[in-house]
C-alpha cells in the first residue's frame, strides 16, 4: 500500500538517525496503527537492522535476534546466549569494535518483556552505557498499550524519561483516507470513515475490495462470518498484555447505550465503586472516551459518560456484538438490512465527533476572525436543558464558537438550514463563565451545503469540504 502521511513523524525519525549520535526512540500505539510500516520507511532510508519479535520461548527468541543482527554483525549469531544480559553484552562490543552508527530496531518489544520480565532493565544498561556513549540508534516499538505503559511510559518504567524521540501513533484523518479512494463522493468518505476510522490497516483491506460500493465492502470484511475483521474485536483485546478480554463486557455495556457510569454498573451487576480501574485501562488503551460538558472541572465534575473512541469498535459493538448468532447463518441481503438500521446514528456519531475536532480550526477561516485562535471544542448539557454539540472559547477568551451539528443522509435545503440556524439560536447560551462578555459565532455544520445558501451573515456554514481542508492542514 502507499505510504501515506506521517510526514511529520518521518521527518523527526530522519532527523535523530541524521544527528550522528547516540539516541534511543520509542514508538507506541495501538494494533493497526501503522508503527511498523513508519519504521520500515524509516529504516529502509539509513543503515539499520530490524528485528521482528514474536510469542516463542526467549531461546528461541534470542536466536532470531541474533540471527537478525548477522546482516550488520557478521558472526554475532554463530554463539548461543544463556540470557539477554549476554546477548547485549556481545552486542555492545560489536557496536563498539565496528563504530557502528546505524538504527537497532525492535519491533513488538512487549512479546520479548512479556516472557522475559528481566529484559527492559538490561535496555536500561544498554541506553544509558552503549547507546549514549556511541553513535547507534536503539528503536523500540509496541502495540501493547498497557506493558508499553509498564516499560516506558509510566514514572516507574525502567526506560521511563530516557526517549529522545517519543512517538505515540495516532488515527490518520478523513483527509488521507482520499489517497486510496480519490473517486468516490466526500460523503462516502465519510460514511467510510465512520466505520472503519483512521486505521491504515482497515482502509488497506477495504481499498483490496475493490470497487464495491459501501454496503458491500463492510459485509465482505465485517458483517460476514469469514470476513477478515469479523472477530477482530476480539483480537486486539486478547492480544494485549495481559489480555484485556476482561475488559470486553465494560465495551459491551457501553457500546449497546450505557453510558453513564451508574448505566454499566447496572448492566453488569456490579458496583459503581469496581469500574474505576478497568474503565482507566480502557481510557488508556484508547478504546474509551472520558467526556464531560464543556467547561467543567474533571476532578469536581459528577456529569462524566463513557463512550467507545474508536469508530470500528463502536460500530462493532452496537451491531456485530450482540448479533452474532444472527450473524451465523444470515444472508448478504439480510446483514446488510440489519446494518442499515444502525447505520444513520453511527454516520452521524462519527461526523459529529469529526466536526468537533476541526471546528476551531473552521471558525478562524472566517475572514473577520482569522486571528483569533480557538481552543479545543466540546460539547455542553445540563440535566434536561438544552445541548451544544460544539462550544469553543477562544485562548484570550475574547469569542465563543457555538455550533449545531446535522447530519443529513439527503441533500440539505435552504428550508433545513433555516430551521437548524432557528433550533440553534432558541438555545440561547449556554452557563459558561463570562459568556455574557464575549462575541459569539454560531456556526451550522452540515455534510454538503446547499447550492445557493442566501445571504444570512449571522451564521457561518461549514460542511465535509471545508474540514477536509483544515483536516490536510495537519
Amino acid at each position: 500500500m502507499l505510504f501515506i502521511n506521517r510526514k511529520e513523524e518521518l521527518r523527526r525519525l530522519r532527523a535523530v538517525a541524521r544527528s550522528r549520535r547516540g539516541a534511543f526512540v520509542t514508538l507506541y500505539g495501538r494494533r493497526r496503527i501503522g508503527k511498523t510500516r513508519l519504521l520500515t520507511e524509516w529504516l529502509s532510508q539509513c543503515t539499520s537492522c530490524l528485528f521482528a519479535a514474536d510469542q516463542s520461548a526467549p531461546t528461541i527468541q534470542r536466536a532470531y535476534f541474533a540471527k537478525a543482527l548477522e546482516y550488520s554483525f557478521k558472526g554475532i549469531s554463530h554463539a548461543t546466549y544463556p540470557d539477554w544480559a549476554s546477548l547485549f553484552e556481545r552486542l555492545d562490543s560489536e557496536i563498539r569494535a565496528n563504530d557502528w552508527s546505524g538504527v537497532l530496531a525492535i519491533d513488538e518489544l512487549p512479546y520479548l518483556a512479556d516472557t522475559s520480565p528481566e529484559l527492559p532493565s538490561i535496555l536500561q544498561n544498554f541506553v544509558d552505557g552503549s547507546i549514549k556513549r556511541s553513535k547507534a540508534i536503539l528503536a523500540i516499538s509496541g502495540s501493547s498499550q498497557r506493558m508499553m505503559h509498564g516499560i516506558v511510559l509510566d514514572g516507574s518504567a525502567p526506560l521511563f524519561g530516557r526517549s529522545d524521540e517519543l512517538m505515540c501513533l495516532g488515527p490518520m484523518n478523513p483527509y488521507h483516507m482520499k489517497a486510496l479512494f480519490p473517486d468516490i463522493p466526500v460523503v462516502d468518505l465519510i460514511r467510510l470513515y465512520s466505520i472503519f476510522g483512521g486505521i491504515p490497516k482497515y482502509w488497506e483491506l477495504a481499498h483490496a475490495v475493490g470497487r464495491a460500493d459501501i454496503e458491500t465492502i463492510i459485509d465482505e470484511l465485517v458483517l460476514d462470518r469469514l470476513g477478515p475483521l469479523h472477530q477482530e474485536p476480539d483480537r486486539l483485546l486478547s492480544q494485549e498484555k495481559p489480555s484485556a478480554m476482561p475488559l470486553r463486557p465494560l465495551l459491551d455495556s457501553i457500546g449497546s447505550g450505557a453510558n453513564r457510569i451508574s448505566e454499566i454498573a447496572g448492566r453488569l451487576g456490579q458496583p459503581a465503586t469496581s469500574l474505576s480501574r478497568p474503565l482507566s485501562a480502557l481510557i488508556q488503551m484508547d478504546l474509551v472516551h472520558k467526556e464531560l460538558p464543556y467547561g467543567e472541572n474533571e476532578k469536581k465534575s459528577k456529569k462524566s459518560i463513557y463512550k467507545i473512541a474508536d469508530p470500528f469498535f463502536r460500530f462493532w459493538f452496537r451491531v456485530v456484538s450482540s448479533n452474532r448468532s444472527f450473524f451465523i447463518s444470515s444472508i448478504k441481503k439480510q446483514r446488510i438490512a440489519l446494518y442499515r438500521k444502525f447505520a444513520p446514528a453511527l454516520y452521524a456519531a462519527s461526523f459529529e465527533n469529526i466536526c468537533r475536532q476541526y471546528a476551531p480550526c473552521c471558525a478562524q477561516s472566517i475572514p473577520r476572525y482569522r486571528k483569533v485562535l480557538f481552543g479545543p471544542a466540546g460539547r455542553f448539557w445540563a440535566g434536561n436543558g438544552p445541548e451544544w454539540d460544539i462550544v469553543s472559547v477562544s485562548i484570550e477568551c475574547t469569542h465563543v464558537l457555538l455550533g449545531e451539528v446535522k447530519w443529513h443522509e439527503k441533500a440539505v435545503t435552504l428550508k433545513d438550514l433555516k430551521a437548524f440556524k432557528d433550533k440553534l439560536l432558541a438555545k440561547g447560551l449556554p452557563p459558561l463563565k463570562n459568556i455574557e462578555k464575549m462575541k459569539v459565532i454560531y456556526a451550522l455544520f452540515v455534510p454538503e451545503k446547499p447550492a445557493a445558501t442566501g445571504k444570512d451573515t449571522d451564521i457561518a456554514l461549514f460542511d465535509i469540504h471545508d474540514i477536509l481542508k483544515c483536516a490536510a492542514r495537519e
